[in-house]
Order: C-alpha cells, then sequence, then structure tokens
C-alpha cells in the first residue's frame, strides 16, 4: 500500500495555486504544463495554444472609467472592435473597478485583466438579451452571458485580475443553506418566497419561471413570449464559449456566477491553468467549470471553491445530447485543489453524448460533498468508458469519499441521504427497463493511489440492473470513513491494495454483483460480519482478505450460490 504524506503534498499544491505564471500567448514564457512526455493511458495530443497577434489596447483609450458606477460596456467593445480590425490582439483591462454589462468576444482576441483589475457585471438584467444557447444539457434560450463567444477561434483570458459575475441578483437561495440572520437579511431586501417558504427567489417572474420548468430548464414547447416572461428566471452561466477553438485560460480569478461559472461548449483545443474559481457555498447551481462535449483539454494548477460541482465533465442530457452525439474526450485535469463542491471531479449527469479518455491525477479535495463523483440515470444513453484517476488526495469528505450513482435525482449526494433518512424518498422497486439507446453505459473506470482521511462512507458503486457497472479497476485504494464500500450491480470489479478502516459493519458489502477479484484487501478493525453477500446475481466472486477472514465470517443472504464465491 502506498504510504502517502498527504499534508505536504496539500501544502506543496496549494503554494502552486499561487506560484502563476503570467499568460502564455506568442512572446510569453511558455507553460510546462501541457501533455507533451506524459503517460494518459491513451494518445493524447498537444494542445495548441491560441496565436495572438501582438497588437496592443487599453480600454482607457476608449473612454472606460474604473469608478465603479460608469457602465463601461461601449468602452470595452469599442476595444474589442479596434483589435479586430486590426486582425486581433490584446485588450489589456488595468487595476481598477470596472463596472460593464455583457463583454461579447471576437477572433484572435486577449483579455488581459492586470492584476488589481475587477470587473463587475451589472446587475441591470435589460442588458442581458435572450439567446438561444444550452444549459443543463437542454438546447434552450437564456440570457446572454455576462462574457460570451461563439464560434471564435484563439480567445485568451490572461492576467491575475478578477471577474465577478453579481450573482446574487440572479440566484435562488434556500432558507436550510443561510443562518437565521442571513436569511433574515435576504427577505429584507425584497424578493418573494415559494408557497412552502423554505426557498427565496429574486423576483415573481423567477418563481413563475421555476413553476414551468425542471431541472432548471422550461419545458418545452416555450415561445419566445413566454421566455420573455420570465426572463428573470434565465439566468445565464457567467462565461459561455461555445463551438469556438484554441483557448487559453491563464491566471485570473472568475467568481460569483449567476448558474455555472465557465462554460465551454463543444469547444477543441482548450487550456485552463492557474485559474481560481470562486462561488459562495450554497449558490444554487454554482459550478466552477463545465466542460461539455469538448476535445483534447487540459485543466491544471487551478483552485475551485464553488457551491455545486467544481470540475465537471459534461455531453449533454437525453436526447438532446444523444441527437448532438458530441462526446467529450481527450482531457487532462492535473494539480488542482478543491474546496468545497458538491463534487472534486464529477463525471455527469448530463453525459448523453458520451465521455472518453479523461485521466486526473495529483489533485485534493478538502472537504468537497464527494470526491470521486459519478452520477447518472436511466434515460440519458450514452457511454463514459477509459476514465482513470490517480494520485488523488481527500480529507474530511462529508459523503461518499468514491461515489457512482446511475439513479441521480438533481440532489447533491447530501441532500439524497436527508431525504432517505427522513423517510421522504419513494422506496417501491421500479420494474427494470430493457436496455436501450436511453440506458447509460460506464465502463472501464480505473482509481489508482486514492487515500481519503474521513468520510461518511469510502466506496459506493451502484450500476443499474439491466446495465451493470463493469471493468472497475481500484488499485491502492486506503480511506478512513464511518462506513466502508457499498457494490451493487456491477460487472467485473478488480480491487488490487485496499485499506478500509471504518467504525460500522459491514465494511465489504456486496449486491448482485458478479466476476469480483479482490487481492489484498484489509478491513480494520477486524470484526464479525464485516463482509456481506447478497443478491441472486452475486456469483464468481473471489477475495482475498487480509487477516484470517473464511466464507464463515461472511453474511450471506440466502439467494446466494456460495460455490461460486470463494474468501481467503
Amino acid at each position: 500500500m502506498r504510504n502517502t504524506i498527504m499534508f505536504s503534498r496539500i501544502k506543496i499544491l496549494l503554494l502552486s495555486g499561487f506560484m502563476v505564471l503570467s499568460c502564455s500567448c506568442k512572446d510569453t514564457i511558455p507553460d510546462n504544463s501541457g501533455p507533451a512526455d506524459s503517460n494518459y493511458e491513451f494518445e493524447m495530443p498537444d494542445i495548441p495554444e491560441p496565436d495572438i497577434p501582438r497588437y496592443t489596447v487599453n480600454i482607457k483609450d476608449f473612454g472606460a472609467i474604473p469608478d465603479g458606477r460608469t457602465l463601461n460596456t461601449k468602452a470595452i467593445a469599442d476595444a474589442i472592435d479596434d483589435v479586430s480590425k486590426k486582425g486581433g490582439g490584446k485588450v489589456v483591462i488595468p487595476a481598477g473597478l470596472w463596472l460593464t454589462g455583457p463583454i461579447v468576444l471576437k477572433s484572435n482576441l486577449e483579455l488581459h485583466a492586470e492584476q488589481g483589475a475587477l470587473i463587475i457585471f451589472s446587475p441591470d438584467k435589460d442588458l442581458y438579451p435572450l439567446v438561444e444557447t444550452s444549459f443543463e444539457g437542454n438546447k434552450t434560450v437564456r440570457c446572454i452571458s455576462p462574457v460570451y463567444g461563439r464560434d471564435l477561434e484563439n480567445i485568451a483570458f490572461t492576467g491575475k485580475g478578477i471577474y465577478d459575475g453579481t450573482g446574487e441578483v440572479w440566484r435562488p437561495v434556500k432558507k436550510e443553506k443561510l443562518t437565521e440572520s442571513q436569511w433574515k437579511k435576504l427577505l429584507a431586501s425584497g424578493g418573494v418566497l415559494s408557497d412552502d417558504g423554505k426557498q427565496w427567489f429574486p423576483s415573481q417572474a423567477y418563481y413563475e419561471g421555476q413553476k414551468l420548468s425542471s431541472m432548471n430548464v422550461p419545458d418545452r414547447p416555450v415561445s419566445i413570449e413566454d421566455y420573455s416572461k420570465i426572463k428573470d428566471f434565465l439566468r445565464p452561466v457567467m462565461v459561455s464559449l461555445i463551438s469556438c477553438k484554441r483557448i487559453l485560460f491563464d491566471g485570473p480569478v472568475f467568481q460569483n456566477s449567476p448558474a455555472w461559472c465557465i462554460h465551454p461548449l463543444m469547444c477543441e483545443d482548450l487550456i485552463v491553468r492557474n485559474i481560481t474559481v470562486k462561488n459562495p457555498w450554497f449558490s444554487q447551481n454554482g459550478d466552477g467549470i463545465d466542460i461539455e462535449s469538448c476535445k483534447n483539454a487540459i485543466v491544471t494548477n487551478s483552485n475551485f471553491d464553488v457551491g455545486d460541482d467544481a470540475i465537471c465533465i459534461k455531453s449533454g442530457k437525453d436526447k438532446d445530447g444523444r441527437d448532438r452525439g458530441i462526446p467529450t474526450e481527450n482531457l487532462i485535469i492535473e494539480n488542482c485543489v478543491v474546496y468545497h463542491g458538491h463534487g472534486g471531479v464529477t463525471v455527469g449527469s448530463e453525459m448523453s453524448g458520451g465521455v472518453r479518455n479523461v485521466y486526473v491525477s495529483n489533485c485534493i479535495f478538502i472537504g468537497t460533498d464527494v470526491g470521486i463523483r459519478f452520477k447518472s440515470n436511466r434515460g440519458r444513453g450514452g457511454i463514459v468508458e477509459n476514465i482513470h484517476f490517480t494520485d488523488i488526495d481527500m480529507i474530511n469528505i462529508p459523503t461518499q469519499a468514491i461515489s457512482f450513482n446511475l439513479y441521480y435525482g438533481g440532489l447533491s449526494v447530501s441532500e439524497m441521504l436527508a431525504q432517505e433518512n427522513s423517510g421522504e424518498k419513494e422506496t417501491e422497486a421500479e420494474p427494470i427497463p430493457p436496455v436501450s439507446e436511453e440506458t447509460p453505459v460506464f465502463r472501464n473506470i480505473s482509481m489508482k493511489n486514492i487515500t481519503c482521511r474521513g468520510a461518511l462512507q469510502a466506496v459506493f458503486l451502484q450500476g443499474l440492473p439491466e446495465m451493470n457497472l463493469e471493468n472497475i479497476t481500484m488499485e491502492n485504494i486506503d480511506i478512513t470513513a464511518d462506513n466502508g464500500m457499498t457494490c451493487i450491480d456491477a460487472n467485473g470489479l478488480i480491487i488490487k491494495g485496499m485499506r478500509l478502516s471504518v467504525k460500522n459493519t459491514p465494511a465489504l458489502d456486496i449486491l448482485n454483483s458478479r466476476d469480483i477479484e479482490a487481492e489484498n484487501v484489509e478491513l480494520m478493525p477486524k470484526q464479525n460480519n464485516n463482509i456481506r453477500i447478497t443478491g441472486k446475481k452475486s456469483e464468481k466472486i473471489n477475495l482475498k482478505i487480509n487477516g484470517g477472514y473464511d466464507t464463515g465470517d461472511v453474511i450471506f443472504g440466502e439467494e446466494v450460490n456460495k460455490n461460486s464465491i470463494s474468501i481467503l
């Protein structure tokens, strides 16, 4: 087993977040964090950086005023237009307080926010017209994003400035996530309450939009007139890049987004490094970065502290995602730190176009709701395969360190567990549907050198009875948690070295899973009833457990064929 000196790694990675090189682009110091000369378990192409011409302008030269009161939308647009007419270049946003409406990007543009620059997006929603886009994996209409680009090439965000999305004027807030004094202050600011008094909305129009929607997207068909009536509900992602090529994020802070923070959609050749993403922990849909249907991307040396999943991998939802048919593929995530978030690195739940060739390494998750998170549901379809996690350290995980949940219903794991404990969740078994294009597939996924100190549960693997999790490999896993490992509806699980130090039994719980090979497994402390195997589909299970376990130490369900199970 690996003897990880975890806190030394935490210190190193935290310091790396502050040791940031200035922007890449042409004529600057190159960054060596790309995929060259590394083994990622699949062929990862080199990713070209944007090629930005040398021409440079300053927004002050176009009349921008840094007083936090003057609206600088036109000045910034004029600066972008000027470099665009010259074939491209750098637009400098110097130190100061810059109020602006949406920034609409053009090709061959480097937006350079200098140290001390704070770009605040206006709370005036009339400045954000409706546009056709995608959100939560579905085609829809939303307000234009504070930073918006479509069908562009060579885009860079550089410097150490801060972009603030003024998300507090857009987002709803759940009462349970605030203290009593914070809730009273929020109510005094205006807005409306839900009928049950448990959720605050910025306006009545927002609340009406919520009633018309599922998972934050209005149910179709909806006319443009109908969208206009609920415009306040149609909060945008903060940075939206659609069908763009050669994109670089290097240096800035992105914070306080109306919904997701950074959303590259159907993009190619994406480099994200040395950035910080921050959202309030209670922010609804406050994701960090959502990489959706993108090809050839790397995220490295960045920090996330957000209100939902931090680093998210997606490819569209249900029929819209399957019709799009564009997977996220060839993605590297390295040397990142995640503080608060519903998941450290998450695949899904919108993965209907597929996800393949992903390598995540040398990351730290500190207090994230879940550490490594896979989620989907019946109806999605899509194939998730060839995913690799290695050298991940976690501490103080409130729920599951490693989680596969193919019954995801739109809640965080904490909310789902609270619902189950309250008895609100429907427990009646659903009929098993036939396999179809709507059946999600998760297969060929490996996790190696994973350490966690403190979690509610170490590992939760839950596939579907009609489509099991397939070929999951776990090597050198060392987790301290209240509860151990649950494996439901899995086929082809391989464990090579696992140490679970848990409080409760059973430490290893297997239900309706088959073809399991486990060796060098240590369950601490050794106690009776530490292993349970149930379900009539459980078979071909070979467990080599350290400490002298045998079949007499196992709780078997009556339906289990013991002859197909070996405990050594």
